[in-house]
């Protein structure tokens, strides 16, 4: 029988939860204004300096970052796995001989299944794979933010560029697992309760990587993410549809209307299963082929569909439900 929670311990996990996302909704704004606003007081020589450290330190993201484990142990984030509550699930070893891509899926919202098993050990990535180093990869952009970038840096997050998935698969010996939520901004515009719909056939760079660097590919499900939260969906074609689609296209990710269970940013608790699949043996090719590309880009789409249907039962889904690859 499960232990029933104090009061204290669901005011904890509330408190954890609501921080962490008015961090991902507005933190870095807030840098970006304290920043500003700075330079136009007596402490203008604090930003000052902090600007010109900025230009120094400013490929460091992209050749390893600042991960610590401070803050990847972090408490709080115990209690933001308990909240839904969030649980990762293995189906089969990770050498830790070998690197590795995740492509995790869907994005939803916020991504709480991959922040949480990956760029926390709150779900005992370690424990469960050890050996392995889960890497999450992100908008490259939000690198780019004065003190907000340090604060992600330190939770062993990292850009999804190029030049940082080289540094990972290339540069940091072997056990890298670097999961990368596949259908980004895209995903998130289709997250909806009861939807299963997966942005990824015309994404393949994450397969071109993979064949380069002979990295093998790892399908990655989160049940429940797309729960969360009530999102609006707008029409193909409407204005607000139009705006979120330019937006995406400028700043790297799209302004989603949504509303949780209480006072809109909290969340609906609801449990999130993030199912780690087989890995797809994956060899090395300096110059990789489209063909080759197509090839294990369909080999993966298969696993991936073949991991939703294995698990959607045991993760709480009806044996009626589909998945949607668009």
């Amino acid at each position: 029988m499960a232990k029933e929670k104090t009061q204290w311990k669901e005011f904890l996990e509330v408190v954890s939860t609501l921080q962490w996302v008015l961090s991902f909704l507005f933190l870095g704004v807030a840098c970006i204004i304290l920043m500003v606003y700075l330079m136009f007081t007596s402490l203008w020589p604090l930003p000052t300096l902090y600007f010109i450290w900025l230009v120094i330190d400013w490929d460091t993201p992209e050749r390893g970052g600042r991960r610590t484990a401070f803050v990847r142990n972090w408490r709080v984030w115990e209690h933001l796995r308990d909240f839904f509550p969030i649980k990762l699930v293995k189906t089969a070893e990770l050498n830790p001989n070998k690197n590795y891509i995740l492509g995790c899926h869907p994005h939803g919202i916020m991504s709480a299944g991959a922040f949480t098993c990956f760029s926390t050990e709150s779900c005992g990535f370690t424990e469960v794979f050890p050996g392995v180093r889960a890497s999450l990869a992100i908008l490259a952009g939000l690198f780019r933010i004065p003190l907000f970038r340090e604060y992600i840096m330190s939770a062993g997050l990292y850009p999804v560029s190029k030049a940082s998935l080289i540094h990972l698969l290339s540069k940091s010996g072997k056990g890298n697992a670097v999961v990368i939520v596949i259908g980004g901004a895209a995903e998130s515009l289709a997250s909806s309760p009861g939807v299963n719909t997966v942005v990824m056939r015309q994404r393949k760079g994450f397969v071109r990587i993979a064949l380069e660097f002979g990295a093998d590919l790892v399908p990655v499900y989160s049940f429940g993410e797309n729960e969360l939260f009530r999102q609006v969906i707008l029409s193909e074609g409407s204005l607000g549809r139009k705006l979120q689609d330019l937006f995406k296209k400028i700043m790297g990710f799209a302004p989603c209307l949504f509303v949780g269970e209480h006072m809109a940013f909290l969340p609906y608790k609801s449990p999130i299963t993030t199912v780690v699949g087989s890995p797809i043996s994956v060899p090395r090719r300096a110059t990789p082929t489209e063909e080759e590309v197509d090839h294990y880009h369909g080999l993966y789409m298969e696993a991936l569909s073949k991991l939703f249907h294995d698990h959607k039962v045991s993760c709480g889904l009806s044996e009626s439900h589909k998945l949607k690859i668009i």
